[in-house]
């Protein structure tokens, strides 16, 4: 890999966000579920092209961490990215589901125990 390569990459992500190193909101987690909106309100701000792969990319449901993933991206890139679309009434964002069971499922936890003896 070339150092120009690495330079680029470090570039990049600062580039995206605008120089932004924080989040405007506090919405997402890494397993926060994105969804575009469709149809884009009106006068919604003409998305950046990051924006416009993660907005294709959740079409359907998909997780923070896994659209960083696809993407390349550090997480917080894309929290910053999926802020601005939120903002814009691009997307929507569905936090997970608390777990409302108080007490641990024993057989799942004696599979799980039994798997890593077998390991």
């Amino acid at each position: 890999m070339s150092g120009g390569d690495t330079g680029g990459r470090l570039v990049r992500p600062f580039t995206l966000t605008g120089g932004r190193t924080r989040p405007s909101r506090a919405d997402f987690t890494l397993i926060t579920t994105v969804t575009a909106v469709d149809p884009p309100p009106e006068r919604a701000p003409r998305p950046q092209p990051e924006q416009l792969r993660i907005l294709r990319m959740c079409a359907e449901p998909v997780a923070v961490a896994e659209l960083a993933a696809r993407l390349d991206l550090p997480v917080s890139v894309v929290v910053i990215l999926l802020c601005d679309l939120l903002e814009a009434g691009r997307i929507t964002a569905r936090a997970p589901r608390p777990v409302t069971r108080t007490t641990p499922d024993l057989d799942l936890l004696e599979k799980v125990r039994d798997g890593l003896g077998r390991l």
